[in-house]
């Protein structure tokens, strides 16, 4: 099992923005540091707290400091932008990243993002499978490309002066494209795998995408994610791997296990203040099912801390060891357990965290597997 890095991220909005995007760029150095073999960013433009605005930017500005980590945006959301321009920039930062790149995709499920780029009353989801096509058919074509759809055009018939470059958009480094990760938000919604029995995760598989199973997801939920893989997959005619399936898990080690609990779970936790952020969206805008063993709960049983309890991984490096390797007993093998970043309200101590997770605890999940295997 590989390990990798995954953050929205979530800080508190009273939280100085340059110090915040400065100890997110840390995290990513660092994790290249210790040996994370990738990492994926959020963005939004109309939130305080998940304060990346655009996940290609802040990974260009990571591509000269990098050495061997794989970087990809978590995602790019499609419907937000004109395809033209996804498809420029992405192929720009798959060369700048000497194609160390991923690219996450979605819908986007940010409803204050939707409203700014009034996109809140159109078929988001459609917009998102148009926008991804014409982004993978820019590639393929040469100009001056004549793309039509619904949402939006393509064309550089009218101006184009080919002999001298004028008119031709740039394709990406990795052929034909870079390596597709996806999440998926809610039904028949295709790209993170947040919902249970996802159908959008089977339409994602089937046309060869690779998903990422949220770490704000249940584990009860996260098993279902692999036969909608396997499903999708048969259906586009993809071999399964496990090793393509990557899931994200809420992690803090220390070995003074009285402050491992008071970080994770006590008060002015990072990772307590995130489950707060997301339990506070999810129930504004009919999205708490995420949360729930019974999908008949009502919403107003659900307590914080209950959630916290449930996917908040915490202890020391021996305690976290087997926490995993229990969680991966009951949902499953997966190929990348991506460690999900949280605000470093102790640096100290966040990064000592995401040591012990590449020195100590990988060595023991993967000691614990070569023995299973034999």
């Amino acid at each position: 099992m590989e390990v990798g890095f995954f953050t929205m991220p979530i800080h508190p909005i009273d939280k100085d923005y340059k110090k915040t995007l400065s100890e997110d760029r840390e995290a990513f150095l660092l994790a290249d540091k210790i040996g994370f073999s990738e990492a994926y960013c959020g963005e939004h433009v109309t939130d305080a707290a998940e304060n990346i605005t655009s996940s290609a930017l802040f990974i260009a500005s990571l591509a000269a400091e990098t050495k061997k980590i794989r970087l990809g945006t978590g995602t790019v959301n499609m419907p937000n932008s004109h395809p033209a321009a996804i498809a420029g920039q992405i192929a720009m930062l798959d060369h700048m990243l000497d194609g160390r790149f991923n690219f996450g995709i979605s819908p986007g499920g940010l409803a204050s993002d939707a409203e700014v780029f009034g996109k809140l009353d159109k078929n988001r989801n459609e917009m998102f499978v148009e926008c991804i096509d014409m982004v993978l058919e820019i590639w393929k074509r040469e100009a001056p490309y004549n793309i039509e759809g619904k949402y939006w055009n393509v064309s550089t018939e009218r101006t184009q002066m080919t002999e001298i470059g004028q008119g031709i958009m740039q394709k990406p480094l990795q052929k034909p494209y870079p390596p597709i990760v996806c999440t998926v938000v809610a039904p028949y919604l295709v790209c993170t795998v947040v919902a249970p029995y996802s159908k959008g995760l089977i339409a994602a598989a089937a046309r060869g995408w690779k998903p990422i199973s949220a770490n704000f997801l249940l584990p009860k939920w996260v098993k279902t994610h692999w036969p909608s893989y396997v499903q999708g997959c048969k259906e586009g005619g993809h071999n399964a791997d496990s090793k393509d399936w990557r899931v994200a898990k809420s992690i803090f080690i220390c070995e003074d296990r009285t402050k491992a609990r008071d970080y994770a779970l006590g008060n002015g936790s990072p990772y307590v203040f995130y489950y707060k952020q997301l339990l506070t969206k999810m129930l504004k805008h009919g999205r708490a099912n995420l949360f729930k063993e019974d999908q008949e709960m009502p919403d107003s049983d659900l307590k914080l801390e209950d959630i916290c309890n449930k996917l908040i991984l915490f202890g020391s490096a021996e305690e976290v060891s087997d926490k995993i390797l229990e969680f991966r007993e009951e949902v499953g093998d997966f190929g990348t357990l991506l460690y999900a970043g949280h605000d470093w309200a102790d640096v100290d101590l966040a990064k000592n965290s995401m040591k012990l997770m590449a020195e100590k605890v990988m060595p023991k999940i993967n000691k614990h597997s070569k023995i299973a295997a034999e």
